[in-house]
């Protein structure tokens, strides 16, 4: 089965549909087949997600930056956790070990990690679905903005199409494993 890198806050949020979400998104990529390729931290949404896949018998890869190991709190429990010197690292590391991307609600660091992969996709370094999770409709400001960058010519349609989004883990999934056929 395929290997699903999520981008995800090391917050939780102010909504606990934020964290039901993570954990249904890492419950279902497990019992799906799955395995889970995230930022390895045990705290926020990364940790809901990461022990919702393990307790549904998942493969969980977390990759973490020595220097983050204190910061974000690594997820020991996990059935790999990649330490890389830097950011860089743990962005080529995820990538290279996807093959597709989700991002579910987060900060500065998911919307980074999302853009770059997205980028990375537009120029042809790789192939592999993407998807937003627009959990309680939390992307929908970003899927409007972008909408309107293809309106305003800064953007192809084409481009924006290779960005999926659905309301719930269930659907994204089903979207993305019909490319991954």
């Amino acid at each position: 089965m395929a290997r699903i890198c999520v981008y995800l806050g090391s917050r939780e949020g102010n909504t606990p549909a934020f964290r039901h979400a993570a954990k249904a998104l890492g419950g279902a990529i497990a019992s799906r087949g799955h395995t889970l390729v995230y930022g390895g931290a045990r705290i926020g949404l990364m940790g809901e997600l990461a022990n919702a896949a393990l307790e549904a018998g998942g493969e969980v890869i977390g990759v973490m930056p020595d220097h983050l190991v204190e910061r974000e709190q690594a997820h020991f429990g996990l059935s790999e956790l990649i330490r890389v010197p830097n950011m860089h690292e743990r962005k080529a590391t995820m990538a290279a070990n996807a093959d597709a991307f989700i991002a579910l609600p987060g900060g500065i660091g998911t919307f980074e990690e999302l853009f770059e992969i997205w980028t990375w996709g537009y120029l042809g370094l790789h192939e592999k679905p993407m998807g937003l999770l627009d959990t309680e409709g939390f992307y929908a400001p970003l899927l409007s903005f972008l909408d309107s960058t293809v309106s305003h010519g800064f953007l192809a349609q084409t481009t924006r199409d290779m960005l999926m989004d659905a309301p719930t883990p269930a659907q994204l999934l089903d979207a993305l494993e019909a490319q991954l056929i």
